[in-house]
């Protein structure tokens, strides 16, 4: 979920998107507890056969504005950097491409709600025409919050229509459309994602370190169990997104690589554990750095010593979080850390990142055991807290093919000094993650809920 995220896709048979469009991740989570009082359940009801796809459209549409409403129409206007983008233009942007990639196309005598609106809220779709600069969309002070939320009510009105038109008796429900409608839910539900990232940072340079909200965002463990290595025996094995059910284009083909043997950490790097490796002086140990990585830790005239939102008040850490500033919780999972650090951390600890086809692998296998032994170890936290960097660059699988037309933009030209992050966060709506899912960042980003899980060969 790189920032801003758009999407490119897959177009999926109608029976699956009708049948299955909102699972929760059935790896290693317990959907229960998933993203624990930002992200329900019960919010976003799984399609069924005797759902409607308009039931999706209204239920993710009307979550996108409920994280708007903590916030002022100041907080939803500003831009804390160039890779974020204000509240406000999340809110446009995702309600663009509903406008753009559908009802230019399937509404009969389509008029746009506002022409102007095609370049303001255009991210980078270079097909569809130009576009706002990126770095200057805090400058939108208008459209306003309120214009942004007619503009949206409007747009969903006439999805409305559309879709109910398309599903009433004697009309087909167009695949195109279908596929097109999906598309747009999931790119949406990036975009929710990244509206709490973007949030989070621009809070974090607000001295008063307001909250975002005072529920809480993920579940802790009472205990931490003691970190296990589960051993992998490797060999030929197939990757990518093997069923019929919504993807992205970058998650195919299927295909096969080659594993040696290793072993997966049980579970993610704790911020007590981080600590040890800040305490051994390891921010001040080139040894442990790749050169970019330690270039960069001294890029500015004030080196990086511990990950983004800590703050130190003499010998006891806080850490900001979308509750606040809170004193740092030692069992909770070390996050917002860039590539180079989890390199550098893996280094520390003998042990390395794991590359995608490796975390994938352990992660299906581990889901498509019949009969786990019960004393054998399980890998926990794959989808409920943080996206773990692996050491694979972000690059196209073999025999890859972008989809047709501006939607197929978005992953293909991106493939290029990027790394691969695997699971979901904390942050990542209900059912939009899977196993084959491969979310990607340059090698400095941090402000998303990046985490670090351990492999090492054997």
């Amino acid at each position: 979920m790189r920032a801003p995220r758009e999407c490119s896709w897959l177009p999926c048979p109608v029976d699956a998107i009708l049948l299955s469009t909102n699972k929760a991740p059935v790896l290693g989570a317990s959907p229960p507890l998933l993203h624990a009082g930002l992200w329900p359940a019960k919010e976003i009801p799984t399609m069924t056969i005797s759902g409607s796809l308009l039931t999706r459209y209204e239920a993710v549409r009307s979550a996108t504005l409920k994280l708007a409403d903590p916030l002022s129409e100041e907080d939803c206007c500003v831009q804390s950097m160039p890779d974020a983008s204000p509240v406000k233009w999340h809110l446009a942007h995702t309600t663009w491409f509903f406008e753009t990639f559908i009802l230019e196309k399937f509404e009969a005598d389509f008029k746009p709600f506002q022409a102007a609106f095609r370049i303001l809220f255009n991210s980078y779709y270079n097909g569809v025409g130009e576009k706002y600069p990126r770095p200057n969309r805090g400058l939108l002070t208008r459209p306003s919050l309120a214009e942004i939320k007619a503009y949206r009510h409007h747009v969903d009105a006439r999805m409305h229509t559309l879709l109910l038109a398309a599903t009433t008796p004697g009309h087909a429900l167009s695949a195109d459309l279908a596929a097109m409608v999906v598309l747009g839910l999931h790119h949406e539900q990036q975009h929710q994602e990244l509206i709490l990232s973007d949030i989070l940072h621009l809070f974090w340079h607000n001295p008063l370190y307001p909250a975002y909200t005072p529920q809480p965002y993920e579940p802790v463990p009472d205990v931490i169990a003691p970190l296990q290595w589960v051993a992998i025996q490797g060999g030929v094995v197939r990757i990518g997104h093997a069923t019929d059910e919504f993807c992205f284009d970058n998650e195919l083909p299927r295909h096969r690589r080659y594993i040696e043997p290793f072993e997966l950490a049980s579970r993610l790097v704790t911020n007590d554990e981080y600590c040890a490796f800040m305490d051994a002086g390891a921010y001040q140990s080139p040894s442990l750095w790749l050169s970019a990585g330690w270039d960069w830790l001294h890029a500015a005239a004030q080196p990086i010593t511990h990950p983004l939102y800590w703050q130190q008040t003499g010998e006891k850490w806080n850490e900001f979080t979308l509750n606040g500033l809170t004193p740092l919780d030692g069992r909770r999972a070390v996050r917002h850390l860039s590539f180079f650090e989890a390199d550098a951390y893996a280094r520390w600890a003998k042990a390395r990142l794991p590359t995608e086809a490796e975390w994938e692998y352990a992660v299906t296998a581990q889901a498509g055991a019949n009969t786990p032994q019960p004393d054998s170890p399980t890998l926990a936290q794959l989808f409920d807290t943080g996206w773990q960097w692996t050491s694979s660059s972000y690059a196209p699988y073999p025999g890859f093919q972008p989809a047709r037309g501006a939607v197929g933009e978005y992953n293909g030209k991106f493939m290029v000094n990027q790394y691969v992050l695997r699971g979901a966060s904390c942050a990542t709506p209900t059912g939009h993650s899977r196993a084959t899912y491969r979310n990607f960042f340059p090698a400095q980003s941090r402000w998303q809920f990046t985490a670090l899980r351990l492999a090492r060969s054997t």
